[in-house]
């Protein structure tokens, strides 16, 4: 019956156009592209080649006047999780939940070279070869690609990063090493595995070094096993213990996710709690 039914819808079709005007029949609907953002090719002495960074404006930007936070993505290429974070970033701004944000995608070419510190396990340098380069890839941000955005952009001088998986693990040792480099970090689902959690037993001695300036952590996982959740355990641990005042963190597990499906949840919670819209007198 619904093969009859297609059958007389397109033979009514076909008799429309036929008595038709030629113009009309051959007509077709426009086609206008859709723009997200604006992709570049940025030149890096670091890497001795050109970075993807993808950028996205929040509407109303070019006749606004105004300065924005930034929010930096780690992992952040056209075929990875720029235009997933941009667009939450886009209904916060439709409905009213959020602030306005710019928001700087960082494309990954090789995530264990740039994403991971380097390891002293035999079993990963053999799995990895290029791996370990997260201090280089930190210079790259720090000395190309904040320069690019904050010299192109009307930027507040607020800043954020946000990473899931091996790029949250880059957020968790980022917010350690050098945690002057952003306001706030997101780390969901951390690595904490990798190398066989040194970095979140390292913690508490990288905390001591910290100075008191306000900077805000906000950290999540889903269930991914007792060791997983034992390595979390240690690195809030360290944060309960020697973390200064101006610190402001915060842990959520998410037991219903699982790491292939917890960063939308909690990317859209990140930004609610960074970006919360001042409420109305």
């Amino acid at each position: 019956m619904i093969g009859v039914r297609r059958l007389a819808v397109a033979a009514g079709v076909a008799l429309t156009l036929a008595g038709a005007s030629p113009a009309l029949a051959q007509s077709a609907p426009a086609e206008t592209p859709i723009v997200i953002g604006q992709s570049y090719a940025l030149p890096s002495a670091l890497y001795g080649g050109t970075r993807e960074i993808n950028v996205w404006l929040p509407p109303g930007y070019a006749d606004s006047g105004k300065t924005y936070p930034v929010l930096y993505v780690l992992d952040g290429g056209q075929d990875q999780d720029f235009h997933h974070i941009s667009g939450i970033a886009q209904l916060g701004t439709v409905v009213g939940t959020t602030r306005d944000v710019i928001v700087v995608g960082v494309a990954s070419k090789d995530r264990r070279n740039e994403l991971a510190l380097p390891t002293e396990d035999p079993e990963l340098i053999a799995r990895y070869p290029s791996q370990g380069q997260s201090a280089r890839f930190r210079d790259f941000l720090w000395k190309e690609v904040e320069p690019f955005v904050e010299g192109r952009f009307r930027t507040s001088g607020e800043t954020a990063l946000m990473g899931e998986s091996l790029a949250g693990l880059f957020v968790v040792e980022t917010f350690l090493k050098e945690p002057q480099m952003f306001d706030a970090y997101v780390a969901v689902s951390p690595s904490l595995w990798w190398d066989g959690g040194r970095l979140a037993r390292q913690a508490g001695a990288h905390l001591r070094d910290h100075s008191n300036d306000p900077r805000t952590v906000i950290l999540t996982m889903g269930e991914e096993g007792p060791e997983a959740a034992a390595l979390m355990d240690t690195l809030t641990s360290n944060l309960r213990d020697h973390a200064l005042p101006g610190v402001t963190w915060s842990y959520e597990p998410r037991p219903l996710e699982r790491h292939s499906t917890i960063y939308h949840g909690a990317a859209l919670d990140a930004f609610r709690s960074l970006y919360a819209t001042p409420l109305e007198p």
